[in-house]
């Protein structure tokens, strides 16, 4: 069944007119939600789904033919069709679909849009799994990167984070992404979990270099309302994690890292060159547009941003019924614009462009440089070391001081 834009509810006029309008010069991307998990992580507050959780109201198969419609809709509302810059596949846990079904989703994107030439195409999987012949399928698929979840290499660690994951599994993953043609292997890691100690994240950045993966991505530990980590702290069985604690661990990383030969290009992300930085999470550094493909996902164009019903019963059928999946949007004002760029460019290593910046701001950025929190540039504000570790309140100085 066909989906018109015609065929939409004129409630999102905001979103039809952002796409009609929108600079074809603009860079593009596509983010492909997977909402399924095999067990759900304790601290996490992602739209997933395991499948006690979706019980018969909702199925990879009906998934696949609501993406599939959303991607029809997609590209018929952006038309002239634009050349996709970058795809990522997220979740939940995108290898729970196997390389045919990433095949699959990839083969759907290239129905409805034209890809661009050097197209930097990723998925993220769970290093439980995946495996040689898996690795071997998305290469041949055309993806060209992975990001694969370690988390930790202390299994004690793991199990407070609930993952069910062996500690070797995820060097084994990254080598075998190698070994299959891979140029581009992430590994993200998580620190300031409760238990965790300095020699453990240093046993973590071991493993990571020893790798050998071209990326890494580091978070520290945030305890969201709901999740049963947020009840197990609440109940008094283990601490919360300690800001200061937080701040060690983070110049630990960033000393190892740098040491071995990598460069922070994003407060929580380096990588060993230019060409290994994320182009997809650079393009939401930099404001470009996208459009989010799943229940839940969100999108930018233009200006306006729409986030898509979250439950995937709901999802298929919203566009079952040739709708949108809109959950509500909002069309970003001028003040809006500014303070995102404030806040999503101070991140990067390329810095905040002064001429961003009114009079005021300029004046509170250079007493910032003062205090040791950044540098100033030829026409940029780069954060310092120490300034990593206050980012938030360096953005706030700046915009409100």
């Amino acid at each position: 069944m066909k989906l018109e834009v015609s065929d939409q509810v004129m409630a999102d006029q905001a979103v039809v007119a952002a796409c009609a309008d929108a600079d074809p010069d603009t860079p593009f991307g596509l983010y492909l939600h997977v909402p399924f998990c095999a067990t759900r992580c304790g601290y996490c507050d992602f739209n997933t789904y395991t499948a006690g959780e979706l019980g018969s109201s909702s199925s990879p198969e009906s998934w696949r033919r609501a993406v599939a419609a959303e991607l029809e809709l997609a590209a018929g509302m952006l038309s002239p069709a634009r050349p996709v810059s970058s795809i990522f596949v997220g979740g939940g846990t995108p290898s729970l679909l196997g390389a045919s079904g990433l095949t699959e989703l990839l083969d759907r994107v290239r129905d409805n849009f034209e890809l661009a030439d050097d197209a930097e195409i990723t998925t993220e999987s769970n290093p439980e799994s995946t495996s040689p012949a898996f690795f071997d399928g998305l290469a041949a698929a055309g993806f060209t990167r992975v990001s694969l979840g370690m988390q930790s290499a202390a299994p004690h660690v793991l199990a407070v984070l609930d993952r069910i994951h062996t500690p070797g599994r995820a060097v084994a993953a990254a080598r075998e992404a190698t070994a299959a043609g891979f140029d581009h292997v992430n590994l993200d890691l998580i620190y300031g979990t409760p238990g965790e100690t300095d020699a453990d994240l240093h046993a973590s950045i071991d493993a990571v270099l020893d790798a050998g993966v071209d990326h890494v991505s580091a978070y520290a530990l945030i305890v969201e309302d709901g999740t049963a980590l947020a009840r197990r702290i609440r109940r008094g069985e283990m601490p919360a994690p300690d800001d200061d604690v937080l701040a060690d661990r983070y110049r630990i990383l960033d000393r190892r890292l740098t040491d071995a030969g990598f460069s922070w290009y994003e407060v929580s992300n380096w990588a060993r060159s230019a060409s290994g930085e994320c182009r997809h999470n650079l393009a939401y550094w930099r404001s470009d547009d996208w459009w989010g493909i799943g229940p839940g996902a969100h999108s930018h164009v233009n200006g306006v941003r729409w986030w898509n019903v979250k439950h995937p019963a709901r999802y298929a059928q919203t566009l079952g019924e040739r709708h949108l999946p809109r959950a509500s949007s909002e069309t970003l004002t001028p003040e809006d614009r500014h303070v995102e760029t404030v806040m999503l460019t101070a991140r990067c290593r390329e810095g905040l462009p002064a001429s961003a910046l009114d009079d005021a701001e300029n004046r509170r950025a250079r007493e910032l440089c003062g205090d040791g929190l950044l540098t100033a540039g030829e026409d940029s504000y780069v954060l310092t070391d120490e300034g990593r570790l206050l980012a938030d309140g360096v953005v706030r100085r700046i915009l409100w001081g």
